[in-house]
């Protein structure tokens, strides 16, 4: 029905915008602020994790568990199976990078915020290569969860075609 694929479709833009916005920091803003000084590289991260924890980000971010956890509910009767699978495969995937966000990079980014711009070098030592290298575990999770979202998108597709 109308609900099943709504927040199927729902589920997979917010994924989609949350890859999106780890892969960014991944392929740009990262190798951009790796250029950057120290001290640039220390206030220029603080003031994104302060800019990031809005409303928008939320929505995406929660939106993209929550959807995909109710999309998964919907897709439980018995002719989405084969899309239930996909869909299921996608909330694993979610979970690894909220666990990942959770864990490791909110933790670093806190310790980056509590050191102010006192020792801009030995702040980015410690932040720096754990951050980027957990970003790329996010950003392939996510991914890979979006491309799961998006292949449950084309067998639904087929489902409702067929019946």
């Amino acid at each position: 029905g109308f609900w099943t694929s709504a927040t199927l479709v729902a589920a997979t833009l917010t994924a989609g915008l949350m890859a999106g916005l780890f892969a960014a920091f991944w392929y740009a803003v990262m190798p951009g602020l790796a250029k950057a000084s120290d001290l640039a590289f220390v206030e220029g991260m603080q003031r994104i994790n302060v800019a990031i924890l809005n409303g928008w980000f939320f929505l995406s971010f929660a939106g993209a568990l929550l959807l995909t956890a109710l999309a998964a509910v919907l897709h439980l009767p018995a002719p989405w199976r084969g899309v239930l699978v996909w869909i299921v495969a996608a909330l694993v995937l979610y979970v690894v990078v909220l666990v990942v966000t959770m864990a490791v990079n909110v933790p670093l980014n806190d310790r980056l915020a509590a050191g102010g711009s006192g020792a801009p070098g030995a702040l980015r030592a410690a932040f720096e290569a754990p951050w980027v290298r957990w970003n790329l575990v996010r950003t392939l999770a996510s991914t890979a969860a979006f491309g799961c979202l998006t292949w449950a998108l084309v067998l639904a597709g087929r489902v409702s075609a067929a019946g």
